[in-house]
């Protein structure tokens, strides 16, 4: 990064000796600056708010090392900020001479980092300042006032962020220049969505409330995550609760946590809002919480499944009372019976409860223990060569259960079986089998199944 920024700033220091006051923009970079600062305000301000670097200081940062969006890294790699590859970086990469030499001293080529969108090169430059590995060189600017400029200024050239003496007195001029200290006042944008660029950021490791995750564009095993991020699969299915496996398949753009996650939000926010679809655990995920602590905050069970608007706490004491459940159709699962060996004109009573703790095709404990002296309907007429052939006898008017939306994961209760997972998600017992690697029907409470 410093190779690019003597390089900006060479290109820079060429007006500032034309004209020593002012820095001696021209009306046609002048321009090109205002342009560049409409066109990325809200992502500089929507940073300054999830990771507490000034709207401004990022913009008058962004305008030097990228000219105002014209430089060929911007233009090329959508890299605003010369951020180079490093060893996390699994992403695209763009190779340009820069500040790099080889063991003969030969200037060889540099390999920085390329991105979907210029606003995700905005996120990755907060996470390249907040990286807790650089926290010895950066750590102190975020005990500085948000507001303070100056401060952010002067203290980035004391990191050794920039090499040029003159960096701070460019930054501040730009800043006073264009206003951009307006941009400074929390809540001064219109709240959006910023996870999306954070997701688009990089197939690599970034961080939330203090913890580290990994991204990846492509879907990977749990062991082929932990090989990339040199960890075992042990941990990571300590670290991920949606995670069962080191055979599992994680979905491209999934938050693999590489470290315990909070029991609290660290962040600003207090409450999170429920958007359609989303569960606790993508509350948690999202946050960087434990989800056990984040069900106990709000006096919810783990699978919980919020109603839309409702809102989550994300720290602090327990709620009064806990948020709205989505309504769910409530049907009960058919009853299995079998029929024993019996003359075609016997009444067929039901299995005993000791018979259907021998039986293991994982339905029979779907409902309680139907009692021996319980009268059932007669079963049908069955062929004589298959009487012992099992009868499924479903209650009246059941309906059929449709997929539930943006569900990912099931995570088995008491009761559960296979088959009642199937009807209430929509997928076939076998799916259910293929996707969790089940060899047989028998699951145990607390495992977390994969339904899509």
């Amino acid at each position: 990064m410093k190779g690019l920024l003597t390089a900006t700033f060479f290109f820079l220091s060429l007006f500032a000796l034309a004209e020593p006051v002012g820095f001696g923009w021209t009306a046609e970079e002048n321009s090109e600056q205002e342009a560049y600062i409409e066109r990325y305000k809200t992502i500089a301000m929507q940073e300054m708010e999830r990771a507490g670097i000034p709207a401004s200081i990022k913009l008058a940062q962004g305008i030097l090392e990228s000219n105002s969006g014209q430089s060929y890294l911007a233009r090329t790699a959508k890299n605003h900020f010369g951020i180079k590859c490093g060893t996390n970086w699994n992403g695209d990469k763009v190779f340009r001479e820069d500040d790099d030499y080889d063991d003969r001293g030969r200037l060889t080529k540099s390999c920085f980092r390329q991105y979907r969108n210029a606003d995700a090169s905005y996120v990755a430059h907060s996470e390249f300042l907040r990286d807790p590995r650089k926290s010895f060189r950066y750590g102190f600017l975020f005990r500085l006032e948000p507001t303070d400029y100056k401060a952010w200024a002067r203290g980035l050239r004391k990191s050794g962020y920039a090499t040029n003496p003159r960096y701070p007195e460019l930054l501040i001029t730009l800043i006073e220049r264009h206003k951009l200290y307006q941009y400074d006042v929390p809540g001064a944008t219109t709240p959006v969505n910023i996870e999306v660029p954070v997701e688009e950021a990089i197939t690599g490791i970034l961080q939330q409330n203090d913890v580290s995750y990994f991204v990846s564009e492509a879907p990977l095993t749990v062991q082929q995550i932990a090989q990339q991020v040199d960890l075992s699969v042990r941990r990571l299915l300590d670290y991920n609760e949606g995670l069962v496996s080191g055979s599992q398949l994680v979905d491209g753009r999934e938050r693999i946590y590489l470290q315990k996650k909070r029991r609290s939000y660290r962040g600003g926010e207090r409450y999170h809002t429920v958007a359609a679809g989303e569960t606790l655990y993508d509350i948690a995920q999202r946050y960087g919480l434990r989800l056990s602590n984040l069900a106990r905050r709000n006096r919810l069970g783990e699978q919980a499944d919020p109603a839309t608007g409702e809102q989550i706490k994300l720290r602090g004491s327990r709620v009064r009372s806990a948020p709205r459940l989505e309504s769910t159709s409530t049907v009960r699962p058919p009853t299995i019976e079998v029929a024993p060996a019996a003359p075609a004109d016997r009444p067929t009573t039901a299995t005993s409860p000791a018979a259907a703790a021998e039986d293991n095709d994982g339905f029979l404990d779907m409902g309680a223990p139907i009692s021996p002296n319980t009268p059932v309907p007669e079963p049908a007429p069955r062929p004589a060569a298959v009487p012992e052939q099992p009868v499924i006898v479903p209650p009246a008017q059941t309906p059929t259960l449709s997929p539930a939306p943006g569900a990912g994961y099931h995570a088995v209760q008491s009761g559960d079986t296979l088959y009642g997972i199937s009807r209430k998600y929509g997928v076939s017992v076998d799916e259910l089998k293929r996707l969790n690697a089940l060899t047989g029907n028998t699951i145990s409470v607390g495992q977390q199944l994969r339904i899509r």
